[in-house]
């Protein structure tokens, strides 16, 4: 199997660490995304929309989207608690799959973009408009996720699941890009337990943009 990433990506990592929980070695492809890679032609025809991560299967099968590839690896393999065969515990998970494409990504991606990508590509300064709105956004579903996870270890049951790695996944550039994650407690000691899994260790990229 091999995954097209890049290696920064939050949405790479997240797939990455999940293949890594699961005992997958996928072959890592890299695609400088500064560089233009991703617009290279015979990367357009494994994904149209030229965007990272991408997965091929070992028979072929390719898919792209991040929580799509998650949830198939997941499904791939067995012996392992990351998403349930009960309808309503995988219901819950998805519930926070879907969360964190429509609410957390967007919130952190505000923070990711304008004081890493935008330094890292020298696109000018933060743009201060887009932050006060990114607060906005991070402390309102911050507030969500703060308030779920108190007296709870991982978000759904009492294992870790693709939900936890999904949310997570930005998180790893909260220092760096300024995200206003002190005042929540609860966040910072989930976000501390999923640093110590050993999946989530060895998907760490050896140098961030």
């Amino acid at each position: 199997m091999k995954l097209y990433h890049f290696p920064p990506s939050p949405n790479s990592r997240r797939v990455l660490a999940v293949a890594y929980h699961l005992g997958l070695d996928p072959e890592l492809i890299d695609i400088s995304i500064p560089e233009g890679e991703q617009m290279n032609p015979d990367f357009i025809a494994l994904n149209p929309n030229h965007k990272i991560p991408t997965f091929i299967d070992d028979d072929g099968f390719t898919l792209w989207e991040s929580t799509a590839i998650m949830q198939y690896l997941a499904k791939r393999e067995s012996g392992h608690t990351l998403y349930s065969n009960d309808i309503k515990v995988q219901a819950d998970i998805n519930k926070w799959l879907a969360w964190n494409i429509s609410h957390w990504s967007p919130a952190c991606g505000v923070y990711v973009f304008e004081y890493l990508v935008k330094n890292f590509l020298n696109l000018g300064d933060p743009d201060l408009d887009a932050l006060k709105k990114g607060d906005e956004l991070f402390l309102r579903f911050g507030e969500v996720l703060d308030d779920h996870l108190n007296n709870r270890k991982w978000l759904v049951g009492d294992n870790v699941t693709l939900a936890d790695y999904a949310v997570a996944s930005f998180l790893d550039h909260a220092e760096t890009a300024h995200m206003p994650i002190g005042k929540f407690k609860q966040i910072q000691r989930w976000y501390a337990d999923i640093e110590t899994l050993d999946g989530w260790k060895k998907s760490a990229p050896a140098n961030f943009m």
